[in-house]
């Protein structure tokens, strides 16, 4: 009688247990095809605009946040894998924000086993002295950063500076230039820097910011919150933000379409008279298959970007 009424509830624990199990396999699958996806999306990027050469130092700039630590994550298995030799050091500037936890950062790169350094600079009491109470103090960080990282790349003897900007900030920033400051402006993905002495790259540039999001959950990042200083949160960015999400929402496969664009750009059909020769057009007879299709019924497609030299395969 006994084993007859023990047997369903064992059962049941079989099968809660299998149940649990299959879950289980199905996260570390998942958490898997994440891992190859970011690693196939970084190395696309990197050999579509050749960012890494070999006998290249870069120095991945890591704030705490997730984006920086997944670059810096994605970049060092990409080392090992990659048919080239480069170097990695990874550089957090401590700006000497209240409450910031200095250990975290020393203490997750040791474990790590990557080279680094700690730039320790209180630009945060410079940002206080200039800027009034209440006014953003990002623009005048940004500057007073961008010189410093640039002086210790130096320092460092590191060519390239890594950044861990990804997609959906590349965008953002493209609809923030357009909308308010009326220029085709986006993030690029490998530029030089101000000083002329450096190559900066965003190697994330094609990674969407919710892989990157649910990559630092996967790993758990040690995140250090952003806003340490008080700064207020730009409005005009979370509008963006808001934006693109609700058109993601709504139609799905536009936010991509509009980055697609980005690197799909055809000139005579701006209007900017630098980039085209608008005052020296002619009819020249001659047949155009780029000429002018406003008033065709179907609209363009979009090609979509082709793998780089830079291959890397998951494994």
């Amino acid at each position: 009688m006994n084993s007859a009424v023990m047997a369903p509830a064992e059962a049941g624990v079989e099968a809660r247990v299998e149940a649990s199990t299959r879950d289980v396999e199905k996260t570390a699958h998942e958490n898997n095809k994440l891992h190859k996806r970011l690693c196939r999306l970084v190395g696309q990027a990197i050999g579509d605009f050749n960012m890494i050469e070999d006998g290249d130092k870069v120095m991945v700039c890591l704030s705490g946040g997730k984006d920086s630590y997944a670059l810096l994550d994605i970049l060092m298995t990409l080392r090992e894998r990659a048919p080239i030799h480069f170097d990695i050091v990874a550089v957090n500037l401590d700006q000497k924000q209240p409450n910031f936890p200095a250990d975290i950062l020393p203490a997750y790169l040791d474990k790590l086993g990557v080279k680094y350094h700690i730039e320790n600079q209180d630009t945060y009491s410079i940002v206080k002295r200039l800027i009034p109470e209440g006014k953003t103090t990002c623009s005048l960080c940004s500057r007073l950063r961008r010189g410093i990282l640039y002086r210790v790349a130096d320092e460092l003897g590191c060519n390239k500076i890594a950044l861990g900007h990804h997609r959906d900030d590349i965008l953002e920033t493209f609809f923030l230039n357009m909308f308010f400051g009326g220029k085709l402006k986006a993030m690029p993905a490998k530029l030089q820097s101000d000083d002329g002495k450096h190559i900066v790259i965003r190697p994330m540039a094609y990674v969407k910011e919710a892989d990157s999001t649910r990559y630092a959950e996967v790993k758990q990042f040690p995140i250090i919150p952003c806003d340490l200083c008080g700064s207020q949160e730009n409005l005009q960015r979370k509008q963006i933000k808001g934006l693109m999400r609700e058109w993601e929402k709504k139609y799905p496969g536009r936010v991509e379409s509009i980055f697609s664009s980005l690197s799909t750009i055809v000139p005579s059909h701006l209007m900017d008279r630098a980039m085209f020769g608008f005052v020296d057009l002619k009819a020249d007879g001659e047949a155009n298959a780029q000429g002018d299709i406003a008033f065709d019924d179907e609209p363009c497609a979009t090609p979509t970007l082709a793998p780089g030299v830079f291959s890397i395969q998951p494994q």
